[in-house]
């Protein structure tokens, strides 16, 4: 029993360090030379631009330089409302 409980307690730490880490993904708007996190917010602006521009889901990152501007150009007009 003790051993499943430590196993139990291994997995759950794994799995908190690695959901931690994926909250600090910074991406680099190199037009304006800023960083902008890339969380569950930016995730909704980045969602709401292809809906707007009639695109389809690709990765960010997998986009080309072209299209990752645009995107920044659409954001900086589209600030989040608190």
């Amino acid at each position: 029993m003790r051993r499943y409980i430590i196993g139990a307690l291994l997995v759950t730490g794994i799995l908190g360090s690695a959901a931690g880490c994926a909250a600090r993904v910074r991406v680099y708007d190199e037009p304006r030379r800023d960083y902008h996190r890339w969380d569950s917010r930016e995730d909704r602006a980045y969602r709401e631009f292809l809906r707007e521009t009639h695109r389809a889901y690709r990765e960010f990152r997998m986009l080309d330089r072209r299209d990752q501007e645009e995107y920044w150009e659409w954001r900086h007009r589209h600030p989040d409302r608190r």
